[in-house]
């Protein structure tokens, strides 16, 4: 334990922002730099080293939490890097990204607020790389066998890594020009610098991983074709179908599915273009769905110079506290305040889009919305309470429904789909198609950066079991595993 009378001694801190006049106009990250570490070892020292530690079982990875706080603690970084990476590929993603629901399972959050482990975590990994604790690791040995990787986001790339290091040869596709997936062209910049991706990858080519990108299979190359070429294969190509909204003027111009507008915000910070082509320059901007995609859309009509920003949620809004149904150590459903937020714009609740409303040219000008309520648990309309807001920019950010299923991977795979329209597979995370492997969204559905890496290392160690009969990789977690989390 760091410190037995640390979580008596100090109260909780978080991560500084940057003055909200000065970080939304630009797209560096929200934290004030160097605002962590002064204060780390103090949080850590909040830990409490609980003889059961359910922040091991609230994280999907399992991380090793008390031992890294006590390491973080001491202030021995290359001790606490080797810890952290013992489970975690990528910390400094999930550090920026995770939801955390470690800290919602912390036991200090009984009845107080639990330890800082998203700020705890981000520190160490910074610091290994300050210090030149993350260096490549290649294998001693190549095994002979080729594996292919189908996408790139945090369940491709964790799959890959793993199983470049067990002595495969690993050749990662990617259909985007980049390497990254949803980390590269879904989270702004703000939330998260694409240079923390960059090093990662040259970290895995400098193992031996190697990318393809611009290259979709299913459509520039047959499945059936890269299952001939490969050993074996893991399919995470995420759940990238986005979720629309069929209501009367769904079709004018400026109506724009969330990941239509977020990827062009982000090319335009890698040098590709001057300016995007949808923005929210000068418009009165409302963003359907109140997730964390719906909040990146907030930060990015931000800082595009946006007139008004509104975000509408369907369900009631949360509460500040838990509610009766979501008792510790789950993970509770809070109203949460995102650096965006924090930028301004409104939140309304409890309402439905009817329709949207054009002007002559076709362009949308209104959203028409009435407000809705549970009864008998059924959603239904209120009468009497429609209106109508301005609307020169639409996005809609209400989730995905299923990996893409015209390009005809699935199709060429000769893959089978559970009852969500996910791909399905076993407990080795393998697919109907013997050699044929699915990590992430594809076989889950949409869900947390820590399950997408968690499920990567898990399908890696089937893969290098088919492939060599044993593994020496972490033993998997399994495809129903739903850790703490609701």
């Amino acid at each position: 334990m760091a410190d037995p009378k640390g979580f008596l001694t100090h109260e909780r801190e978080n991560a500084r922002t940057r003055p909200v006049e000065e970080r939304v106009k630009d797209w560096n990250e929200v934290y004030q730099p160097g605002s962590l570490l002064p204060i780390i070892t103090k949080q850590a020292s909040r830990c409490m080293d609980c003889g059961i530690p359910f922040c091991h079982n609230g994280c999907p990875l399992g991380n090793l939490i008390p031992e890294w706080n006590d390491y973080a603690y001491r202030e021995d970084w290359t001790a606490a890097s080797e810890r952290l990476h013992a489970t975690n590929n990528f910390p400094e993603f999930t550090g920026r990204l995770c939801p955390a629901p470690c800290e919602a399972a912390c036991v200090l959050g009984i009845n107080q607020q639990p330890v800082s482990i998203k700020n705890v975590e981000v520190s160490i990994i910074d610091q290994a790389w300050d210090n030149g604790d993350v260096t490549p690791q290649a294998p001693e040995r190549l095994s002979g066998k080729t594996v292919a990787v189908i996408g790139s986001g945090p369940a491709g790339l964790a799959a890959a890594q793993q199983l470049t290091r067990a002595g495969h040869t690993v050749a990662v596709y990617e259909r985007a020009d980049r390497i990254g997936g949803l980390l590269r062209y879904g989270i702004p910049e703000f939330k998260m610098e694409k240079r923390h991706i960059n090093r990662r990858i040259e970290q895995m080519r400098a193992e031996g991983t190697k990318f393809r990108t611009e290259v979709e299979i299913g459509r520039d190359i047959d499945a059936r074709k890269l299952r001939k070429r490969h050993d074996a294969v893991v399919i995470a190509a995420g759940a990238t179908i986005s979720r629309d909204l069929p209501v009367p003027g769904r079709e004018l111009n400026g109506v724009h599915f969330a990941m239509e507008y977020l990827p062009l915000a982000n090319k335009v910070q890698e040098g590709d273009l001057t300016v995007a082509p949808i923005s929210a320059e000068g418009k009165h901007v409302v963003v359907i769905g109140g997730g964390d995609t719906g909040a990146d859309c907030v930060g990015t009509a931000h800082r595009q110079g946006a007139l008004s920003v509104t975000q509408l949620e369907i369900m009631p809004k949360p509460g500040e506290d838990r509610a009766a149904g979501q008792p510790w150590p789950t993970f509770p459903m809070l109203y949460k305040v995102t650096s965006a937020h924090e930028e301004g714009g409104e939140r309304v609740y409890s309402v439905s889009t009817t329709h949207f409303e054009g002007d002559a040219d076709g362009n949308v000008q209104w959203l028409h919305l009435i407000e809705v309520e549970f009864k008998d648990g059924k959603l239904e309309q209120k009468p009497g309470t429609e209106r109508k807001l301005p609307a020169q920019l639409v996005t809609l950010a209400m989730g995905f429904t299923g990996t893409d299923q015209q390009n005809g991977l699935v199709e060429q795979f000769g893959l089978e789909l559970d009852a969500r329209g996910n791909v399905a597979r076993d407990a080795d995370f393998a697919t109907n198609v013997p050699g044929v492997y699915v990590a992430g969204d594809a076989g889950r559905g949409q869900s947390l950066i820590v399950w997408a890496i968690a499920e990567g290392r898990s399908a890696a160690r089937g893969v290098d079991r088919f492939l060599t009969g044993a593994s020496a990789l972490p033993a998997p977690i399994k495809p129903t595993d739903r850790a703490l989390t609701v």
